[in-house]
């Protein structure tokens, strides 16, 4: 490690590419740096900041080797050609194994359509090879929602059984009950056939003229089931028809889910507006959030013939125009990169975000996500709450006036964003003008800070504040007067201080049925009323303590403030000599004699 660390430091100040190796000279990860001498030194210097894979990573490096280009630019582009040929180990590796897909009706007495990835030669239609396996999954999924196909595996051919709970939902015409011949199925699935090969209008004017004939021979039953399907096939249309994103036709949509030490990336693909595919990677380590972004989007599109116009994304990445100039190099397309706050655009954003969390959904060891599924369904939310702020406001009879903010991030307390508020313009008690004057300061630091897409650069999914009706119509407020929205409720407390309810601006919402969403309204608004008025007390502490020194001829506010500050406590202050006392700052001899003899004869009484 030493020998590494010398070698780091004697690299040269400029631009170019990284290529660490194991023992048996394997190149294990390619970096590309602006600085090589920094970046490189940074991985053989002991912190706290490296992540568990830089530790494991570092642990296998027996050297080094390293190419000097002219610009950082160019490093980038050399980095990705080596991580493409190469391959190493600790580098976010991605190949575009879409392959082809089919749709299969098998060949059986009873046939079935079913989505597959493979095409064997066992007698069966196969429809296809199509690319694009989102669009095959759905379309199977459409024909047997409209035809009310089967998805058991039965044998239909025996006697009647019991039919599963599609049938009673009306989900599934049910061979199994014997209520049909094979040759009406068979006709079923010729109709699913034609739809699957024709399109929807030519199936909607087939089965129109079925219906016809139908009730042309009083078969109102069977005309009444034709009717059905066509109603089907138009619902499937017109939510087809449905474009997610007016302004932003074509355009890719990233957004990073992270629990534990997982992290879950979703795509959305948009094209003239509509959602054509979806993709999902999961990753078992990675540095930072910000570097897993940076990191995909290169091995990403690397890997993709199409790249659109529009990259959107749930965070900030790093060097954004390198990586804008680098696409345009190797895929000849100009692209945006762009990071939505409000709107249409944050809405799919986070609806993306909802989707790399639904990986974890399924996950045995994560009931965090299906609590905060419960809250947005209880609060009638657009987008799960990942992202909560909790506000409280502290004081005496209208003295020391403060609110306190704290964050849960994935229902964990993100103890490095909380935030402390001293409130200005009222020296009275007054929640609601405080809680006005706290949202006016936290709007006007996310657009201070936006573009950093952290800490108050970032809106969160929803707010909480201690108290009820008056609390958040005064918050809803100011954030309605400013043209900006972010779902607001209250926490109310019972008689006895503790939560009882959820409060809108004008009615209370139940929680007590939810036992684990209750408890964690509960620890939300005990921890933001522990924070707040923990900094209350401090500042009424420092406050009285302060009173008390400037009672000390010579001292005045800030001299007490200094004398605290160095010595913590007024009984340290009262036990220093005037030797001692002279270390502090603006303490001058006479000063210092005085606050020596104002203790000794305090202490004599």
């Amino acid at each position: 490690m030493n020998n590494l660390k010398i070698k780091a430091n004697n690299l040269p100040e400029s631009p170019g590419v990284y290529i660490m190796k194991d023992s048996d000279k394997n190149i294990i990860y390619i970096g590309k740096a602006k600085i090589l001498k920094r970046r490189v030194s940074q991985y053989f210097m002991v912190s706290q900041k490296h992540s568990d894979k830089v530790r494991k990573m570092v642990s296998n490096i027996e050297d080094f080797d390293y190419i000097i280009t002219d610009s950082e630019f160019e490093a980038l582009v050399l980095e990705c050609s080596l991580i493409k040929r190469y391959r190493p180990k600790y580098n976010i590796l991605l190949k575009d194994g879409k392959g082809y897909s089919y749709i299969k009706v098998t060949n059986e007495e009873w046939p079935r359509i079913l989505y597959v990835k493979q095409r064997i030669d066992d007698g069966s239609l196969y429809f296809g090879p199509y690319i694009n396996s989102f669009y095959v999954k759905n379309l199977v999924e459409e024909v047997v929602n409209i035809f009310k196909l089967p998805t058991c595996s039965r044998n239909f051919s025996k006697v009647k059984s019991r039919p599963c709970l599609n049938y009673y939902i009306n989900k599934c015409v049910s061979p199994c009950l014997g209520n049909m011949s094979v040759k009406e199925y068979r006709l079923l699935i010729d109709e699913a056939i034609s739809f699957i090969k024709n399109g929807s209008s030519n199936t909607i004017e087939y089965l129109s003229r079925e219906m016809i004939k139908a009730s042309e021979s009083l078969n109102f039953e069977k005309a009444a089931s034709i009717r059905d399907r066509i109603k089907s096939i138009k619902s499937v249309i017109k939510e087809k028809q449905k474009v997610v994103s007016n302004r932003v036709k074509d355009q890719d949509i990233i957004a990073i889910a992270i629990n534990k030490q997982k992290a879950s990336i979703h795509v959305f693909r948009f094209e003239n507006g509509n959602l054509y595919d979806t993709e999902n990677f999961i990753f078992d380590s990675f540095d930072d959030e910000v570097s897993l972004r940076t990191e995909f989007i290169k091995r990403y599109y690397d890997v993709k013939d199409y790249v659109p116009k529009n990259i959107t994304l749930d965070g900030t990445i790093e060097n954004v125009d390198l990586i804008k100039k680098w696409i345009y190099k190797v895929k000849g397309k100009n692209v945006k990169i762009l990071v939505p706050s409000r709107g249409d655009q944050f809405k799919l954003v986070q609806m993306c975000k909802s989707n790399a969390y639904e990986v974890f959904h399924y996950d045995s060891d994560n009931s965090d996500f299906s609590l905060l599924e419960d809250l947005k369904n209880l609060l009638s939310l657009d987008t799960i709450p990942l992202y909560i702020e909790a506000y409280d406001i502290s004081n005496l009879q209208g003295s020391d006036n403060v609110g306190g903010m704290v964050v849960f991030n994935n229902m964990k307390p993100l103890k490095s964003e909380y935030k402390r508020f001293k409130i200005k313009s009222i020296d009275h008690q007054d929640d609601y003008n405080s809680i006005r004057e706290i949202m006016s300061r936290r709007i006007k630091n996310y657009r201070e800070n936006k573009t950093s897409g952290s800490g108050f650069g970032k809106l969160p999914d929803l707010i909480l504040v201690d108290g009820g009706y008056g609390q958040v119509s005064a918050a809803k407020e100011i954030f309605a007067s400013e043209n900006m929205y972010v779902p607001i409720f209250g926490m109310v407390k019972d008689n006895k201080h503790r939560t009882r309810a959820i409060t809108t601006h004008n009615k209370e919402i139940n929680i007590s049925k939810n036992q684990k969403l209750f408890s964690f309204i509960t620890r939300v608004q005990d921890e933001v009323h522990r924070y707040t008025i923990g900094y209350h007390k401090g500042l009424r502490s420092k406050r009285v303590k302060g009173s008390m020194l400037t009672n000390i001829p010579g001292v005045g506010k800030k001299r007490a403030n200094l004398l605290l500050k160095k010595f913590g406590s007024i009984r340290n202050i009262s036990l220093a000599s005037v030797k001692e006392l002279l270390f502090v700052e603006g303490i001058t001899k006479p000063c210092a004699e005085s606050i020596y003899d104002y203790f000794k004869k305090l202490n004599k009484d």
